[in-house]
């Protein structure tokens, strides 16, 4: 199975694809958003510091883990240790749990981009559109399918022919897109008022939910603790150097963050005047606060369909990765061909993403933990699984496995791992602290209870 696996054709396909996986919704729609709650040049000072030690090591382990056994998470822990086969099954259920409500978001998006293409800034703007689209029944269902059938086109041809050709012509559109809308904005009057408050670090706003904060942001960002990173670490080549890679792949993810940040804290600290309300937007800073901001810009009708496509063009590779990561866990288990499993998946997303579509309107009264049925979802991967995933693979890594298994993975063909010592460190102690404190700190304050004060 090993020796006809797919691969990337070279290292500018692998850093692409699964940079194109690391950028996605986190970065355009949660990055921002967080920023802004957390006092933003504090939490982005934070984030930036997390990423290259803590996000940098995570992702070197995934990526040798997978390279070293040429087997998606489900095969790869088992390989190596069987006891801890567990682990595999564990970081297939994440991807699995996400792709169905991942899509639904995939459809809004597809849905504000055809209100924007069509004229209808004014009516995006509007204090219930949002609200009332995704309390429909029919019109949220038809955008969530169509997202899912683009994302199952792409994975059904495959590594080479669909995932890094794709990867090749969206990454590079996505980073022009998101720096000349960002420089767009900073031409704006009161844009300098906004880009202060996003770059300089107010240490009186630090906190250490804001660094926790900025912990979880990195694994829904850089696509960690999901088993993505591992599939794509099996069909890298030996020959492509590691290290270098995940650096890279750190540089594209953390910049399209910044930017989108860029674009979208100084402008609606503009059109709002720097009201801390319009600041602390949450999720629905991209979906009700930004329609306004566009209705209020010159050629906003324009900028806001070019950011739309953008964000379109992140959530779809994030999406592909998702969903490669499904399809490449059951061939490698059942040895189904890539076309028959392809179409098992993309049945089993568009069942599963109907409750969550519909938990906004006909079904809100589904309510797991007072919770809608997308936001149960997002809190059981994202703040449950993911941290116990990531802190078994310290584990793994550092006591079972031990760290020299990645590092002499990371050194094939002589290539020289610079951070191996900082990659130690990290995944032995530092790191395993962190996640245990995500995850106390997540599920108690989904649960009532407050730890650490804002």
């Amino acid at each position: 199975m090993n020796e006809s696996r797919s691969n990337f054709t070279g290292k500018i396909g692998f850093i692409l694809a699964a940079a194109g996986s690391a950028v996605g919704l986190g970065n355009i729609w949660r990055f921002p958003y967080l920023v802004a709650k957390y006092g933003g040049g504090t939490f982005l000072l934070c984030y930036i510091i997390l990423a290259v030690t803590f996000g940098f090591t995570l992702m070197t382990a995934e990526i040798a883990l997978g390279r070293k056994t040429g087997l998606s998470a489900i095969g790869a822990f088992k390989k190596l240790d069987k006891r801890f086969g567990f682990l595999g099954i564990l970081a297939s259920i994440v991807p699995i749990i996400i792709l169905p409500y991942y899509s639904v978001i995939g459809g809004w998006v597809i849905k504000y981009f055809g209100t924007f293409i069509t004229g209808g800034t004014k009516a995006a703007a509007g204090d219930t559109y949002f609200t009332d689209f995704i309390s429909g029944v029919k019109s949220p269902i038809i955008w969530f399918v169509l997202f899912v059938i683009l994302t199952a086109v792409v994975v059904i041809f495959g590594v080479e022919k669909g995932i890094e050709n794709v990867s090749k012509f969206l990454m590079p559109v996505l980073v022009v897109l998101t720096v000349g809308i960002s420089i767009y904005v900073m031409t704006m009057d009161g844009a300098m008022e906004g880009l202060k408050y996003y770059i300089m670090p107010d240490m009186s706003n630090f906190s250490v939910k804001t660094l926790l904060a900025a912990m979880g942001q990195l694994f829904y960002s850089m696509s960690l603790a999901m088993g993505i990173m591992i599939t794509y670490g099996s069909y890298m080549k030996k020959t492509t150097n590691l290290e270098s890679s995940v650096r890279q792949i750190e540089i594209f993810d953390t910049g399209i963050a910044f930017f989108a940040g860029l674009m979208i804290v100084p402008a609606v600290f503009t059109f709002s005047g720097g009201d801390q309300t319009a600041l602390s937007a949450g999720p629905g800073l991209m979906f009700i606060t930004l329609p306004k901001v566009f209705a209020s810009m010159p050629m906003g009708g324009f900028i806001g369909t070019v950011f739309f496509v953008l964000v379109f063009f992140a959530a779809l590779t994030s999406a592909i990765s998702l969903m490669e990561t499904i399809v490449s866990i059951f061939m490698d288990k059942f040895k189904w061909t890539r076309k028959f499993t392809c179409i098992l998946v993309t049945a089993y997303v568009l069942l599963m993403g109907i409750p969550s579509s519909l938990g906004f309107g006909i079904w809100d009264f589904i309510q797991p933990l007072g919770m809608s049925v997308l936001d149960f979802m997002d809190f059981i991967s994202n703040s449950v699984l993911m941290p116990i995933v990531a802190l078994f693979t310290c584990i793994f890594v550092g006591f079972v496995i031990k760290p020299k298994t990645i590092i002499e993975e990371a050194s094939i063909g002589g290539a020289k791992f610079k951070s191996k010592r900082l990659f130690t460190i990290m995944i032995r102690w530092i790191a395993p602290i962190f996640l245990i404190a995500i995850l106390i700190t997540s599920v108690a304050g989904t649960m009532g209870f407050e730890f650490f004060k804002l």
